[in-house]
């Protein structure tokens, strides 16, 4: 998710930002589940996939908004 930016600024962040730390969970969850999804892992209907997908990028634009507040 934040392929451009380096990993020991994102772990600052999360030790340091509660917000960050759960959001960042809660993204890493989804994305978890929507690759099992898409890998017929994890039975779940195409509306309900949709959803977490949808929950997933507004996650993600969220962390990103919140880094670039802390880094510019």
């Amino acid at each position: 998710m934040f392929e451009e930016q380096s990993q020991p600024e994102i772990d600052a962040l999360i030790k340091a930002n509660p917000e960050f730390r759960q959001l960042y969970q809660h993204h890493k969850k989804l994305d978890k589940k929507v690759m099992d999804a898409e890998l017929g892992v994890l039975p779940i209907d195409d509306t309900t996939l949709a959803r977490m997908k949808r929950e997933k990028l507004a996650a993600k634009d969220r962390l990103v908004r919140m880094y670039d507040t802390q880094h510019h």
